[in-house]
């Protein structure tokens, strides 16, 4: 059973007990243990799953964290736990402390719904004030879940982890700091984006204005791409249904029909494609088709003009660009989204080409 089943399972669990749970105790027996349980660690094995671990903190003798992991005899992670009606964010210091006197690289403060994790990207040893993933069981999202996979026992690794919590941090600070410009656009970026095209002096009074028109020129793009979404996801039911009628015509209504699911990834990878093919054609000549296999990119919606293609599908994610030509496709291994931007050449000539 793969992993984001088994916590929308927990979910589940966590809705139909909560109103009986009345203690912290409760909460870590229903909930965390169940939890921690998924990752694939032995919480019946007090060697790998250590409860009521003490770590002494400098003059304060038996202090405690809820529990403690252990692989091949290492701490890794430390779990504090509080009572489900209370904020999963509001008792990192406590956690801060027990961080300090451990070895483990990764802490974990949960109220059993919502699981932070924090680690120490900014000075050694000493635990960060935000946690760079969220666990939230009432809002699962693919992108967090596959970074809690390296969490899990049989997929850990402390240097992958790390390089994702690096990347996850500042993505978020950005994202924070993005969508603070779309509330209300400061100077300095209303100033980055009216000086490319007016080179005229911009006075107060001409600020005041330009913010206001920043602020609607960010929501308008906002709004757009989100209808996008939308009419994409319209589009592949449509599709889907094609198919299914397709198929009861055509094969035996006891063989299984195929479906085609649209990731958010494709859709944020098309719109990464579609902002470096923008320099190039106009936006509506760029076009998308999801298969079961792939995720197409494609020229005037024509099946013999590829751009490229996402192949998402698997443990491991590919950028296929046809530069060469429609039928030499080649593929090229992701370790994030943004590393698309790396092959804006092969796009353009791609483009080109046609």
């Amino acid at each position: 059973m793969d992993l984001k089943l088994k916590l929308e399972q927990l979910h589940q669990r966590v809705v139909g007990l909560k109103d009986q749970i009345n203690t912290e105790e409760a909460t870590k027996n229903a909930f965390v243990m169940p939890f921690i349980q998924i990752l694939g660690y032995d919480i019946f094995n007090p060697t790998e799953v250590i409860p009521e671990h003490i770590c002494d903190i400098g003059t304060k003798k038996g202090e405690k964290v809820d529990y403690v992991i252990r692989k091949n005899n290492e701490p890794i992670l430390i779990f504090e736990c509080k009572h489900w009606k209370e904020s999963a964010d509001a008792h990192n210091s406590q956690l801060h402390r027990y961080y300090h006197v451990s070895k483990a690289r990764f802490g974990v403060l949960t109220n059993g719904t919502i699981y932070n994790f924090y680690a120490d990207l900014e000075k050694p040893n000493i635990m960060d004030e935000k946690p760079f993933l969220t666990i939230d069981l009432e809002n699962l999202k693919d992108n967090s879940i596959k970074i809690l996979e390296s969490f899990t026992k049989n997929q850990y690794n402390l240097e992958s982890i790390l390089d994702s919590a690096e990347g996850l941090k500042y993505i978020k600070a950005i994202r924070n700091e993005f969508e603070k410009e779309i509330d209300n656009p400061s100077d300095e970026i209303v100033k980055l984006l009216v000086n490319r095209f007016f080179d005229k002096p911009l006075t107060a009074n001409r600020m005041i204005a330009f913010k206001e028109y920043a602020k609607k020129a960010l929501a308008i793009s906002i709004n757009e791409s989100i209808s996008f979404r939308l009419k994409s996801a319209l589009s592949i039911n449509e599709k889907i249904e094609k198919q299914d009628d397709i198929k009861t015509n055509n094969i035996d209504e006891n063989q299984d029909e195929s479906r085609i699911i649209t990731t958010e990834e494709e859709l944020e990878a098309f719109q990464i494609v579609k902002a470096i093919l923008r320099e190039k054609i106009p936006a509506n000549r760029i076009a998308a088709r999801d298969t079961q296999s792939y995720f197409g990119v494609l020229l005037d919606n024509n099946n013999r003009k590829p751009i490229c293609r996402f192949h998402f599908n698997t443990a491991n994610k590919y950028l296929e660009t046809f530069q060469n030509g429609k039928d030499t496709g080649e593929k090229k291994q992701l370790k994030s989204l943004d590393e698309i931007y790396d092959y804006r050449s092969q796009l353009h000539q791609t483009v080109d080409n046609y």
